[in-house]
């Protein structure tokens, strides 16, 4: 997958928000506008989407969010089951509700990777998250991921790389800014250096892909896809 990556159709992405208007006719529209407008911009459940095809082992969503991975997988028609965590309880919560409301067979738990990972065997994707937590955890999480991988699954990450670039700046001060929103619980701690990331999955005996998942974007996202045996 190239910069001509797309994102979700807006009927797509439109009829997925539906599942997170809130309860009340006067809550809040956050979450609604916020999925729609996230779908219909960013290649990233597409890519990943793709990415996972041709698979059938379960997928566990380390740093789920709202669980978009969940709904963009059942769209696509790929019958994977799907479990995910995220530090952030409000997020668990809603993402949970969402499922419930669009009819998905999918668990959520609240979990800090920095402390640990649950017991799973299948697939495993961990979407923009890397840069959120220290450097430090950083091979704990990859290693636990790595060990996770069922014969024929895939790791599948995507994240920013730490190249310097002008597309590198402009991530960062986005996530930055997600921050100050308070749409993350942290503020970028470390982007991973592409060399380092691909030969730590290399030398554990997976076949790597790397592919540029920034599409129409200004974002210097890509596409990790780590192949077991």
């Amino acid at each position: 997958m190239s910069d001509d990556a797309r994102p979700l159709p807006s009927a797509t992405a439109r009829a997925i928000a539906r599942a997170y208007r809130p309860a009340h006719p006067l809550g809040s529209y956050w979450d609604y506008f916020y999925v729609r407008g996230k779908l219909s911009s960013d290649p990233l459940y597409p890519g990943i989407v793709d990415a996972l095809r041709g698979t059938s082992a379960p997928v566990l969503d380390l740093g789920c969010g709202l669980g978009l991975l969940a709904h963009a997988l059942r769209d696509a028609g790929l019958a994977l089951p799907y479990r995910g965590v995220d530090i952030d309880a409000g997020k668990i919560a809603r993402a949970a509700r969402a499922a419930d409301r669009a009819g998905l067979d999918a668990g959520f738990a609240r979990l800090d990777l920095a402390g640990g990972l649950p017991a799973h065997r299948g697939s495993v994707a961990v979407l923009d998250v890397l840069q959120f937590v220290p450097r430090q955890a950083h091979d704990g999480i990859l290693d636990g991921a790595i060990a996770m991988l069922a014969p024929g699954a895939k790791l599948v990450i995507r994240t920013g790389f730490d190249d310097g670039g002008s597309r590198a700046r402009v991530t960062r001060a986005v996530d930055v800014f997600s921050r100050v929103l308070g749409w993350m619980n942290a503020a970028p701690r470390h982007y991973p250096e592409r060399e380092a990331l691909c030969a730590r999955l290399a030398d554990a005996g997976l076949r790597v892909e790397v592919d540029s998942l920034s599409g129409d974007t200004p974002f210097n996202n890509w596409r990790v896809v780590a192949h077991a045996p």
